[in-house]
């Protein structure tokens, strides 16, 4: 085998990466493949003998680029963005570059201390007092296990861990229906239960009705169950669903419950102060979680995890065995013992380049344009024959649903066929969801590098798909 030419590739990596960038809006936003296409085109076996590499990077180009969901193009409105400025990337390619294990102070001291100046560069970006501090998980997910598994050990005295669950009264936790199949997901793996998610119904505006909350802790504690902590919704997946706050967490305060927001996409626009009314109360909650991977241009994964008091977060997850302690340092924080995950990539130096480079000044100028504009979109596609604006923009999310006048068939199926349609059509990529037992078809604006063009298009394709379907 030559001896491989990393300088090389690296550039040529890099000049592909640029040219992809630039042309990419010129793709479809979900490529048209079938099922089990790629497995066809790649060997059933690894090679025994070497490969040359302009070998292996064209077969990249050549199957890879167009069998991908363009997660970058400006038209991409499904789920929630997963955006990635380009001085961010630049900061992934040096952090893939140096390959640091960054579990403690000692294997990676600037990435650690780099993370606690970036988690309060965003804390103080969002308006949270100082006395919050944090970490960054990978995923939101993550970040509401952890807090579930430290509602667990406070609700149990911190004996979970060390004697298990069996025989212990029931941990009981409360979320919105309306809240994140992560919440479900987290009582799995903490060994609560699917059946200890107690799911409260939600008022006419979607946020949890807090009268019915009280009255479940209440009937909870007199049954002898352990309220353990409650999830608040702030920017929900489905349509955007916000809980109030400051009511929940006022009663939290007065029960002794432990609270954790989630408002992983959300949680971004309130670096513009005019939209930290939907999260009021917010400084009185224990634990809160926003990505910055999702709306402010930060690749993934770098989920940020808020605390008001770290101390009973680490005691539930720390591990120390002696391979892993750090002598002859006093006061250092080892962010292994923050999360569930031991080995943690560098997060925090694309925080550090996105922020440098766009200032929050930036980064506002576009969380307002998304708005502004799903505003504007939601506007003329209400407007068009048959269409009917489901649930209003939250922010940069709203839904709507396809009902021509006459049509005597299954409107649901219908709303099916025609998402599938406007993905098939190529110029914009939407997504469904099910709202208030009906499909509805929901559009969020989010895309870093999307202009107002993009969404002019994009509505133009839901008009026009919807057009030829009926």
């Amino acid at each position: 085998m030559r001896e491989f030419d990393f300088r090389y590739w690296s550039k040529r990596a890099a000049e592909w990466a640029a040219d992809y960038r630039d042309s990419v809006r010129l793709r479809a936003v979900r490529p048209k493949v079938e099922p089990g296409s790629i497995l066809k085109k790649i060997d059933d076996k690894p090679p025994l003998r070497p490969e040359r590499m302009d070998q292996v990077f064209a077969d990249f180009e050549q199957f890879i680029p167009n069998a991908m969901t363009h997660w970058q193009h400006p038209r991409f409105f499904a789920y929630f963005q997963s955006n990635a400025a380009p001085p961010a990337i630049i900061a992934e390619q040096l952090v893939t570059a140096m390959a640091s294990q960054c579990m403690l102070w000692q294997t990676s001291p600037a990435a650690t201390e780099l993370e606690i100046k970036m988690v309060d560069w965003l804390r103080q970006a969002v308006g949270l007092p100082a006395g919050f501090k944090g970490v960054m998980q990978d995923t939101a997910s993550s970040a509401t296990l952890c807090a579930v598994l430290t509602m667990r050990e406070r609700a149990l005295a911190f004996t979970g861990n060390q004697e298990g669950l069996f025989g212990k009264r029931p941990v009981r936790i409360y979320a919105s229906e309306r809240n994140h199949s992560s919440v479900d997901k987290a009582l799995w793996v903490a060994g609560l239960g699917q059946e200890n998610l107690v799911k409260i119904p939600t008022r006419d505006d979607y946020g949890m009705d807090v009268d019915l909350l009280k009255a479940a802790v209440g009937e909870d504690r007199a049954r002898g169950l352990l309220p353990g902590g409650i999830i608040i919704c702030v920017g929900g997946t489905s349509i955007g669903a916000c809980d109030d706050v400051e009511a929940i967490t006022n009663f939290a305060r007065d029960a002794g419950i432990m609270t954790h927001v989630d408002a992983a996409w959300a949680g971004s626009a309130m670096i513009c102060p005019e939209f930290r009314r939907h999260w009021r109360g917010i400084e009185q909650a224990d634990s809160i979680v926003l990505n910055p991977h999702k709306w402010l241009g930060v690749p993934m994964e770098c989920s940020l995890h808020l605390l008001k008091e770290p101390a009973e977060m680490v005691k539930t997850l720390a591990i120390q065995p002696e391979y892993l302690k750090t002598y002859g340092q006093d006061g250092v924080v080892n962010f292994s013992e923050w999360s569930v995950q031991l080995g943690r990539r560098f997060r925090a130096l694309k925080v550090w380049f996105l922020l440098r480079v766009y200032g929050l000044e930036g980064l506002q100028s576009r969380i307002r344009n998304h708005v502004a504009w799903a505003e504007a979109a939601a506007v003329t596609i209400g407007q068009a024959p048959g269409f009917k604006i489901v649930t209003q923009p939250f922010l940069s999310l709203f839904s709507f649903r396809y009902a021509p006048a006459g049509y005597a068939g299954d409107v649901d199926e219908l709303n099916r066929r025609l998402v599938e349609a406007i993905n098939d059509d190529g110029r914009t990529y939407l997504t469904q969801t099910s709202h208030d037992g009906e499909i509805v078809i929901r559009m969020v604006i989010g895309q870093f590098d999307t202009t107002q063009e993009d969404i002019e298009i994009a509505t133009q394709a839901v008009i026009e798909v919807a057009q030829q379907l009926a």
